[in-house]
């Protein structure tokens, strides 16, 4: 297969995962003799430094006229702590994902039996969690009219939903349900918001087309809580965009790494695929941020394409460099490896057949693992 993929690394430690990333699909594409063709832009503050746009015409440009978008990371403090900004790297993104109309955010969970140790949950609990977040990613308050008074002493800002956009990602939710354990969970405040009343009528009406999936509601408030108490309750979740935003940062400590945590955002053209973490700007240019969400969101930009065992040999790999303690100083505090190191462990092992031996004299020292 021929694709041509955006590369956006974006700001901080963006670079440095998606050169990961890429390593690891340049060695999809030798093993199954597929050719990936990269095109690299800026975007988010590397992007306003240099045009003074966070999203420039011709970045936008050659995601339209890409098969799929690979996504970094943006922020930057000069911004970030700037509430006076005008122009921030975020409205680059936001732009991005309305100019491809990106309206579904997938973000899948699960817990690696190794890694249980590394969450602040109990074992006993986080065990077996295993379920996707569908988040609308396109419209709601994020996206709504922000205004504030003359006297700077009242803002405010607007949630809007149309029937239309709330149907598009509920069908896509209920189809992933199917093909998993049949249960679909909408997150709402519908004893509040209006917008939320109308995510319950349309969901609900919905849901009839979807007889063998079990449909249940939950507010939001006891949804962050029932992520912590019992995780293992959900499969598919389905919710709006700032629930969404929030719920799924608060997931990712379940797993023990918010660096092991992909994402897709699917639109009816295009998709662009990125890890959920920020810019971790204090560890730019070190080589110790975790690349292994921008890899496994690179698993997910194959899956889309029905690159099943290549997504697959993908994720085995990131299974075994778990079990083999081949990782970032997030997830191995005393004998760690770097980015790269990490990345050259990934490509090679998914270069060597099944018989690969592992000298661990050299894992221990970081050096090359596969001989």
């Amino acid at each position: 297969m021929k694709l041509k993929i955006a590369l956006l690394p974006g700001d901080g430690i963006g670079p440095e995962v998606i050169q990961q990333a890429v390593k690891v699909l340049d060695a999809i594409a030798e093993k199954y003799g597929h050719t990936f063709t990269f095109t690299k832009a800026d975007i988010g503050a590397i992007a306003i430094d240099n045009t003074g746009n966070p999203l420039p015409e011709e970045t936008l440009e050659i995601c339209k006229n890409s098969d799929a978008v690979l996504f970094g990371a943006i922020g930057d403090p000069k911004y970030d702590n700037n509430p006076d900004a005008k122009v921030r790297p975020e409205q680059g993104l936001l732009k991005l994902r309305k100019s491809l109309d990106l309206f579904a955010n997938i973000r899948p969970l699960n817990t690696y039996p190794t890694l249980i140790y590394k969450s602040n949950l109990k074992k006993d609990v986080i065990k077996g969690t295993d379920f996707v977040v569908y988040r609308e990613l396109t419209s709601g308050i994020y996206f709504g009219e922000h205004t504030i008074s003359e006297d700077g002493k009242t803002a405010t800002d607007t949630c809007t939903y149309t029937a239309d956009e709330i149907d598009r990602i509920t069908h896509l939710a209920f189809r992933a349900a199917q093909i998993r354990r049949k249960k679909l969970t909408l997150v709402d405040k519908a004893n509040v918001l209006e917008t939320s009343r109308l995510w319950r009528k349309r969901v609900t009406e919905i849901g009839k087309q979807y007889i063998d999936v079990k449909l249940e509601f939950l507010f939001v408030d006891n949804a962050a809580m029932q992520l912590i108490l019992k995780p293992t309750q959900f499969d598919v979740i389905l919710t709006e965009n700032m629930f969404g935003d929030i719920l799924s940062d608060e997931a990712s400590v379940i797993a023990g790494s918010i660096g092991l945590l992909a994402s897709a955002s699917i639109g009816n053209n295009t998709a662009m695929f990125e890890p959920i973490h920020g810019s971790f700007p204090e560890a730019k240019g070190k080589n110790i941020a975790n690349p292994l969400a921008a890899i496994l969101s690179a698993a997910m930009l194959l899956d889309h394409f029905s690159l099943i065992d290549e997504a697959e040999d993908i994720r085995i790999a990131v299974q075994k460099s778990i079990e083999l303690n081949i990782s970032t100083p997030d997830l191995n505090s005393t004998n760690h490896f770097s980015t790269t190191n990490v990345g050259n462990f990934l490509s090679d092992f998914i270069l060597d057949d099944e018989n690969t031996f592992y000298n661990k004299n050299n894992i221990d020292l970081g050096q090359s693992t596969i001989i």
